[in-house]
């Protein structure tokens, strides 16, 4: 079972370090890094069970977690969890964004959405918070796909839980992965950003 607090802790490691770990020489590498780094270290079957590259049903021990949150700048993991709890990088919170929702649209109407690089998709609005595409440059969504979201919102990514591409349901689909959506308009008002 992923523990989101041990999931987070790994994320810093890795930023830190500057590199993902997914191959046994980076499990190596790192192992190395952190003998040299702090006084204790720990194995390499040990890092590659946390990272989840083995399947193994051991527990993490604590002193292991303690280990990585002194990498990554605590005196121990409780002290990280501590300072999750109370980062503002990580709890939930309203922020003003430029937005477009399903409610402002009626049937028919056609909104354009883009996210780099390069993908502008023409969508017509049907109805119940579900969009057709009519057109698509340099992007994956197909003409004639269709999905459903309540709205596109400036310099986040859309994520949709599914396509329905000919009668099928595909696999969860993210647009704007990196930087997120940069044109939402529909005809006679523009959302394009004037910084992109």
């Amino acid at each position: 079972m992923s523990i989101p607090e041990i999931e987070e802790l790994k994320s810093q490691v890795e930023q830190k370090y500057g590199r993902t770990l997914s191959t046994t020489t980076d499990f190596e590498e790192f192992s190395l890094v952190l003998e040299k780094t702090l006084p204790q270290s720990i194995s390499v079957s040990t890092l590659k069970r946390i990272w989840g590259y083995v399947n193994d049903s051991h527990k993490t021990r604590k002193y292991t977690l303690d280990i990585l949150a002194h990498y990554v700048g605590f005196s121990n993991f409780d002290k990280f969890v501590s300072w999750l709890k109370t980062s503002t990088k990580y709890n939930s919170s309203f922020f003003n964004a430029r937005q477009m929702t399903s409610s402002e649209l009626h049937p028919g109407e056609f909104v354009e959405i883009g996210w780099s690089p390069n993908r502008l998709v023409t969508l017509e609005y049907l109805g119940d918070s579900t969009f057709e595409v009519r057109e698509s440059r340099n992007s994956k969504l197909a003409i004639g796909d269709r999905f459903v979201t309540g709205c596109f919102i400036m310099h986040q990514p859309l994520y949709l839980p599914y396509i329905t591409r000919n009668g099928e349901n595909t696999m969860p689909f993210v647009a704007g992965r990196n930087g997120g959506l940069n044109i939402i308009r529909k005809p006679n008002k523009d959302y394009k950003d004037n910084n992109d």
